[in-house]
């Protein structure tokens, strides 16, 4: 009851109507697995430089139909992370605007739960730039890997479980891809969502 409260509560306060699909009822049995390059790793400073996202249905990942879109900041990106997800101020500086980017990210993703990897950081960066446009943050269910993996693997014997995403993948025996590419670290996340929701269905 407190969560369907909460729940109508966000979209009473949902300022733009054409984005009140969020709040549908999720299609049976799809997901869509989600990861951001962000100009620096502090949430509450970032800003999104590049978004992917693939949909799950079934036991499937829809490849062929994920999507990336590049953001171009209002701010310098950070040089020490430019090591890590490759991009430069130049490689950016034609891409979309952040509303533009958000505005279609949120239409591939709809009402679907979200899935990903360490995702707490993605969607604080996300929810921090649609809480003063939309009034809203998103109210989709928010599933994380680790955090599945993690339930799988604790026992009373075992509280400490590495979550690296090496150990994760190796235990899995998932192949791994090249890492801070988005739509790969989708993949690899839709694909480590997969196989645990295989072992426990």
């Amino acid at each position: 009851m407190i969560q369907t409260f909460k729940y109508w509560q966000a979209k009473r306060r949902l300022r733009d109507p054409q984005f009140e699909f969020l709040f549908a009822k999720p299609p049976h049995n799809e997901w869509v697995s989600i990861d951001c390059e962000t100009t620096s790793l502090n949430p509450k400073q970032a800003e999104i430089l590049s978004i992917a996202a693939v949909i799950i249905r079934g036991n499937c990942i829809l490849r062929s139909s994920s999507q990336q879109w590049l953001v171009k900041p209002s701010g310098a990106i950070d040089p020490k992370t430019i090591p890590i997800h490759g991009l430069r101020q130049q490689d950016v500086a034609q891409g979309l605007t952040l509303h533009e980017a958000l505005s279609q990210l949120l239409h591939f993703i709809g009402s679907r739960p979200i899935v990903g990897y360490y995702l707490e950081f993605d969607l604080a960066v996300i929810n921090r730039q649609l809480k003063p446009w939309l009034g809203i943050t998103l109210p989709n269910q928010g599933i994380e890997v680790s955090g599945l993996y993690y339930d799988k693997k604790v026992s009373a014997y075992r509280p400490d479980v590495d979550l690296s995403l090496e150990t994760i993948l190796t235990e899995l025996d998932i192949p791994t891809l090249p890492r801070h590419n988005p739509l790969n670290d989708a993949v690899i996340a839709a694909l480590i969502f997969l196989k645990l929701k295989a072992n426990t269905d």
